[in-house]
């Protein structure tokens, strides 16, 4: 494919998929931080995807911006884009591109298990396919999200008292990780970390309920008992900090263990946080990037 490049670049109309730095012209994926950057000139995606890109770095962080709906071509110099669901997180988008009889898609972050905290992936025809692949070996495999709820509830169930300290990002994670425990049927309420609050709040003002959240800044080690408690996984990397303090999706306040003791550790989020989460065998691992969607879309788009 002449006209696109191994950067994600469209030359001939100057405009980057998910450029990892400042450009004129950008055609953003979903809003999570290694996609959706500050500085750009115009910026390209879906309504969500610009609500959440100003939620997290303010109203001026893009020149202009440019919304566009799923299934709604837009054609630019004889090369015509249309976003389509990617199942990821609220807001993310497949990119389709055709030009010349030809269509590329890339997908960006993409997930085709069921998830009610965003539309389903849509599987487009398309001759080239770019793919993402956060977990590309084979040695990745991840069970279905309900089995891993299943074992964070069967812990919580097995050790009374305690607290269970689930290390989950902001944007997406955490919400899904909301609605499945919703779905498994706990709905005492949950306790969320600062950086939580303002991704969850707007998840909930897009009609997506989270039932009921608790703050957990300031509260002691006795009214943590028995619960379940949601932070990013910075909060949770230092167990002799005090943890309750509030903070934001990009500065989070100081680690988020110590006052949660006794307390159970578990894991909802991706590579960075893989290795730690294989230390605690048991330990549920929710994914959003899985090798076997992955490879059976590549064969049914192909």
């Amino acid at each position: 494919m002449d006209w696109l490049d191994r950067h994600l670049r469209v030359d001939a109309i100057d405009t980057h998929i998910d450029p990892g730095y400042p450009v004129a012209r950008a055609i953003i994926t979903h809003g999570h931080a290694d996609h959706a950057r500050a500085g750009h000139g115009q910026v390209l995606a879906t309504a969500e995807t610009i609500e959440i890109m100003k939620l997290r770095y303010g109203a001026d962080c893009a020149g202009h911006f440019q919304a566009l709906a799923y299934g709604e071509p837009l054609t630019i110099d004889g090369f015509t884009v249309t976003l389509f669901p990617a199942g990821h997180i609220l807001g993310s988008a497949q990119v389709a591109i055709d030009h010349g009889g030809r269509r590329v898609v890339i997908t960006g972050d993409y997930k085709t298990e069921p998830d009610r905290t965003a539309p389903a992936f849509e599987l487009v025809p398309c001759d080239v396919f770019v793919t993402e692949a956060t977990f590309g070996l084979p040695v990745f495999r991840h069970g279905p999200a309900s089995d891993e709820i299943a074992k964070l509830l069967a812990s919580v169930a097995a050790n009374p008292g305690r607290c269970h300290v689930v290390g989950t990002y902001a944007l997406g994670k955490a919400q899904r990780v909301l609605l499945l425990l919703r779905a498994a049927g706990y709905d005492k309420p949950v306790f969320i970390h600062g950086a939580l609050d303002k991704l969850c709040g707007y998840y909930q003002d897009k009609g997506i309920a989270l039932g009921p959240l608790t703050p957990v800044a300031g509260r002691d080690r006795a009214e943590l008992r028995d619960s379940i408690v949601l932070a990013p996984p910075g909060a949770l990397k230092d167990r002799e900090r005090d943890c309750t303090g509030g903070g934001s999706a990009a500065a989070p306040a100081a680690p988020a263990a110590r006052r949660c003791a006794p307390h159970t550790g578990s894991f909802s989020g991706s590579a960075a946080f893989l290795a730690a989460a294989r230390s605690l065998r048991a330990s549920p691992i929710l994914s959003d990037h899985c090798w076997a969607t992955k490879a059976e879309s590549a064969t049914s788009v192909s």
